[in-house]
């Protein structure tokens, strides 16, 4: 089962096209995961079962970043065979167990079906196939003003495995203009330090390369850097860029 890292640093996109040969690709890369982009892109049930067997076929983790807290919408993701779940919103311990609890089966309430993909089409023992569910991803996104403030709180909610920090939705929240500004930093920050106590794993999206290796010093275990769409659009713009010298 796939883990996010506590030591070291993993390399991660987006994915917001509903397209097979995208992950394909993206499985050739040595990326160490993808996430799905089932909040801000267009996929339904149906697109992300291609998705994510094609990413299993490949060998490639796959974890779904969910549009909401619904139960039924954790279960879908991860019974559909998705190596964890990013969930956004994620406000108070509240929010955090709730999720935690729409994740797991022993201690939670997810629903059960071996004949499901995670549980190899009913090939796979009942107990392996929990065991195994039960170690999946649960991210949560800090992204608003009252999720710092409760930072500390949702960190040492059992069964949580990372934080993403959302810059982007951090400077709206916090009222200030850029993803950059000191208040942001200052939130960054924060959210790093209280991973450390529960060795929790980091997760920070940035835009670029460029900005990924201004943050390689801010304690983040992975980069989730651009999308599938800003990856070909920047590589055309390269592309452009030198016929026009």
């Amino acid at each position: 089962m796939f883990q996010l890292p506590r030591d070291g640093t993993a390399v991660a996109t987006f994915i917001k096209t509903d397209s097979p040969v995208v992950v394909e690709i993206l499985a050739l890369s040595d990326l160490d995961f993808v996430v799905l982009d089932a909040e801000h892109a267009p996929f339904d049930r149906g697109a992300m079962d291609r998705m994510l067997f094609t990413a299993r076929a490949l060998g490639l983790p796959m974890l779904v970043r969910v549009p909401d807290h619904r139960d039924a919408t954790i279960l879908s993701a991860l019974d559909l065979g998705a190596a964890g779940i990013v969930v956004p919103h994620v406000d108070s311990a509240a929010d955090a167990h709730n999720v935690v609890g729409a994740a797991r089966f022993i201690g939670g309430r997810r629903g059960i079906s071996l004949s499901a993909r995670f549980g190899g089409f009913g090939t796979i023992s009942r107990a392996e196939a929990i065991a195994d569910a039960d170690r999946s991803a649960v991210i949560c996104q800090i992204e608003s003003a009252a999720a710092v403030d409760a930072v500390e709180a949702i960190a040492a909610v059992p069964g949580v495995g990372g934080l993403l920090i959302g810059r982007s939705d951090l400077a709206l929240s916090l009222g200030v203009d850029s993803p950059s500004a000191p208040a942001v930093m200052d939130a960054v920050e924060r959210i790093v330090a209280a991973a450390k106590p529960q060795a929790l794993s980091v997760v920070l999206v940035c835009a670029n390369t460029t900005e990924a290796a201004e943050f390689a010093q801010s304690g983040a275990n992975a980069f989730v850097i651009g999308s599938d769409q800003s990856l070909l659009r920047s590589a055309a713009l390269q592309i452009r860029a030198i016929t026009r010298r």
